[in-house]
């Protein structure tokens, strides 16, 4: 009998590393480029001030990812194919386009990041502006080689994902002990308020340039509450292979990988307001050459390091999501190692390269592409939040673990602000066209 409750416990010990993976790789795929830029500038402008809200954003995050965990393993299929059972193919299919095109429209951001993150190691000497691009197409072409020769992509995929948010950590953490932030006015971040030039408001045109009161939240916001990167979580459980007996370890990683995002979020936020304040940058290119100067020639290049590890992770797995996710709303198989999320995932990667090459080329940035991806936000977080919502309560999928009222109070919360952030974002696309 003492052998027989022993081997669980060593199993139980051995299996935590193992139990994490699914919300990590999602926490890898929100916390990009765009979310370290959106964190240094508010550290940059409003010092310590955001904090809370951050925390909010988190909770918020937190409950979602959650939720769309508990679909996965309670549900016994993935959220597009739950949805085809009950609603149709043609509800599953909107859904997973709708997914994909806005994955496909924000891949080219995920190329340009990789591009400026390049310039920074490639010497003046040698032509960044010409050796660069060709950089971009290899990477791109090794990426296309690993979906069709690897075996197992989830599996090689969890792996290097927790090396990089491991490397990540270590980085931004190192970063933060050097800037030596003052302990007491980072306490004073987490009760809320407003600083001073952030307000509710939507956004109008003055002079012929469009102002947005509300730029500083709706950028927290959408760089940290990802409702399609939850909905996706459900999808990653089951390549995991969790079923009703993992619920807990689904629910326990979930809530690790929402900590990892909020923290290494709050971990630059709090080091370039200790360090730049005043200062804010354009892109992470600028951003970096900013903080080269205080930190020192060591953290610079610790920060040039965990830079390249967040330029990456969404690189892959952003255009994964997209792939698979079409191919699952069409009632492929959806696993990432079946053939047609290998095939949709090259489509995805293929035109945000070439948008990118043609970004870089030219100077420009593809502004339509950019409203395209705004207005498919318009409907698909809503409608993924609602559905999300839906099957959560649905005692036919969750059975005894549907939602209870806490979960439903802040997932309806959660709702709402994707909902008013959608209209904000209709507006403001609706001023640009004018």
């Amino acid at each position: 009998m003492a052998g027989e409750t022993a081997e669980p416990q060593a199993d139980k010990r051995q299996s935590w590393w193992r139990s994490i993976g699914p919300a990590l790789i999602t926490a890898c795929v929100v916390f990009g480029p765009g979310s370290l830029l959106i964190s240094s500038n508010i550290g940059a402008d409003y010092g310590y001030d955001l904090v809370w809200m951050l925390v909010l954003t988190g909770l918020l995050m937190g409950t979602y990812l959650t939720m769309g965990a508990r679909i996965g393993v309670m549900g016994g299929a993935t959220p597009c194919t739950l949805i085809n059972d009950r609603l149709g193919r043609p509800a599953a299919a909107l859904i997973g386009i709708i997914l994909c095109l806005v994955c496909t429209s924000y891949q080219f951001s995920n190329n340009v990041a990789v591009a400026i993150v390049a310039q920074q190691f490639v010497p003046e000497d040698a032509a960044p502006s010409k050796v660069v691009p060709w950089l971009l197409v290899g990477f791109n072409g090794l990426i296309v080689l690993f979906l069709f020769t690897a075996r197992q992509i989830y599996k090689t995929l969890e792996r290097v994902m927790k090396v990089m948010v491991g490397l990540i950590l270590a980085c931004f953490l190192f970063n933060l002990i050097v800037a030596r932030p003052d302990l007491l006015e980072v306490f004073r971040g987490f009760l809320p308020g407003l600083p001073e030039g952030v307000e509710l408001g939507a956004p109008k045109k003055v002079a012929g340039e469009i102002v947005d009161p509300m730029i500083v939240i709706a950028g927290l916001l959408g760089t940290t509450f990802s409702v399609a990167g939850a909905f996706y979580q459900g999808n990653l459980v089951r390549e995991k292979g969790w079923k009703i007996g993992d619920y807990d370890r689904s629910v326990g990683d979930a809530i690790a990988g929402v900590c990892v995002l909020t923290g290494v979020s709050m971990i630059i936020m709090i080091t370039t307001a200790t360090v730049i304040r005043g200062q804010p940058a354009e892109d992470i290119g600028t951003l970096a050459s900013s903080l080269q100067p205080l930190l020192g020639t060591t953290a610079y290049v610790v920060f040039c390091v965990g830079l390249f590890a967040v330029a990456m992770n969404p690189f892959l797995i952003n255009a994964m999501i997209g792939g698979s996710i079409l191919a699952d709303g069409l009632g492929r198989p959806p696993k990432l190692s079946d053939r047609w999320p290998r095939i949709f995932t090259v489509v995805v990667m293929l035109i945000g390269m070439v948008v990118a090459l043609a970004a870089l080329r030219t100077g420009q940035k593809p502004i339509r592409l950019i409203m395209f991806g705004q207005a498919l936000t318009v409907l698909g977080n809503p409608l993924m939040a609602a559905a999300m919502l839906w099957l959560a309560n649905r005692k036919d999928v969750m059975g005894p673990r549907r939602n209870n009222i806490v979960i439903n109070i802040l997932g309806g919360l959660g709702l709402v602000v994707v909902i008013l952030m959608a209209i904000r974002v209709l507006w403001k696309v609706i001023l640009q066209l004018t």
